[in-house]
């Protein structure tokens, strides 16, 4: 008697049959509309879209506005700021905790509970604490300290940084995360053979440990750069892009100059811009990921 056939061997068509939806899905409202956005930068698209070819104009516009300047260098500052700060605290944070302190499991909860909030409400939250008529400011002339001022917010010179204070107060335990598991992932029988040998423990985490979490850098730094170049929610709940344009990034630059300005074409060729710079940064890191597994 010959044995059953498994199912899968029966019915090879099955699978793929059930991913078949959601592969055409993806097909035409990622790609699909990908495509479409960038034959809309090529086009003299404004207040609808207009399907005449006008080659690269929308980008020489684009790049001769100041105001997409003004939103590139706020990115460059919100991005090194923010990654930078995240990093070095959500790393700081997780070194501490590697020290099997009390209360940890608590502590990290508290830690990780901001990650947990849309960029909504931490755009929403800080600009009520950083409104100098009812936020920090407020607050401290009501405790008699009538010199403090802090009205970044309000400042156009300054409004950026108060977008980089929300946003590493919500990622940087997430970060803090990635770094804890990368640190108990290393073997103990590493450090316990380096104080054997008369190592400090500052000397043990600066020379063996840290450089030991280079993989687990790289991913942060690939996923705290998407999410700054991709940053709208937050800078529209907390600056709205301002005073005037002061705070404007590529995402609101876009965001207005396609929805609120009637420049479809104009708003089509940034973010191409902006999708070619997460391009830029995700396409190396997947080449480097498969270059490494695959077989020799």
């Amino acid at each position: 008697m010959t044995p059953p056939v498994p199912l899968r061997v029966r019915q090879p068509w099955l699978p793929r049959l059930v991913l078949a939806p959601s592969f055409v899905l993806s097909m035409i409202f990622i790609y699909g509309f990908i495509a479409w956005n960038g034959y809309l930068s090529l086009s003299a698209s404004r207040l609808l879209p207009n399907y005449e070819f006008v080659g690269l104009e929308q980008y020489a516009t684009l790049f001769a506005s100041e105001r997409w300047w003004v939103a590139m260098r706020n990115l460059g500052i919100f991005g090194v700021l923010f990654i930078g700060l995240s990093m070095g605290l959500g790393l700081l944070l997780a070194i501490l905790l590697d020290q099997k302190v009390r209360a940890e499991g608590a502590l990290r909860t508290i830690f990780l509970y901001p990650m947990a909030l849309s960029f909504i409400v931490t755009g929403t939250a800080w600009k009520w604490i950083l409104n100098p008529g009812l936020g920090l400011e407020h607050l401290m002339h009501q405790w008699g300290f009538e010199s403090f001022q802090f009205d970044w917010l309000i400042n156009p010179d300054r409004a950026i940084y108060t977008v980089v204070i929300a946003g590493v107060w919500q990622s940087a335990g997430f970060v803090m995360a990635l770094f804890l598991a990368g640190l108990r992932g290393i073997d103990d029988s590493i450090v316990k053979a380096a104080q054997l040998d008369g190592a400090s423990l500052p000397r043990i985490y600066w020379r063996i440990l840290i450089p030991s979490l280079r993989p687990v850098f790289f991913s942060t730094l690939l996923v705290l750069s998407h999410i700054a170049i991709k940053s709208f929610d937050l800078v529209m709940a907390l600056t709205a892009g301002g005073p005037g344009f002061a705070s404007d990034v590529p995402a609101t630059f876009m965001y207005t100059m396609a929805f609120t300005r009637g420049q479809i074409g104009l708003g089509a060729a940034s973010a191409t811009v902006m999708l070619a710079t997460v391009a830029a940064i995700v396409v190396p890191y997947l080449y480097s990921e498969l270059r490494t597994r695959k077989p020799a």
